[in-house]
């Protein structure tokens, strides 16, 4: 980091001058690709959550009509040995 001061005089006898401040270049990029990062995964992470609650709501309401299915065939069976006895 070099800092420059440059004066220059006019005719009248009045100076002015000028400061140059060198500073390191600002790396505020990374900050701001994370965040965006950070976003695309909540986002991502929100959809699989979706699709995963989907597939478990569709897996209960198989479970249960096969159930269903289960118990009317038992009945079905139940009816039929009171036939024959």
């Amino acid at each position: 980091m070099a800092d420059e001061v440059h004066t220059t005089r006019d005719p009248d006898g009045t100076t002015h001058t000028t400061t140059v401040i060198d500073r390191e270049p600002r790396r505020g990029g990374g900050i701001g690709m994370g965040l965006i990062f950070l976003v695309v995964i909540l986002v991502a992470a929100f959809f699989a959550f979706q699709f995963l609650a989907s597939e478990k709501a569709e897996s209960g309401a198989i479970t249960e009509a096969a159930q269903q299915v289960g118990d009317a065939a038992q009945d079905v069976g139940d009816a039929a040995q009171r036939a024959v006895d």
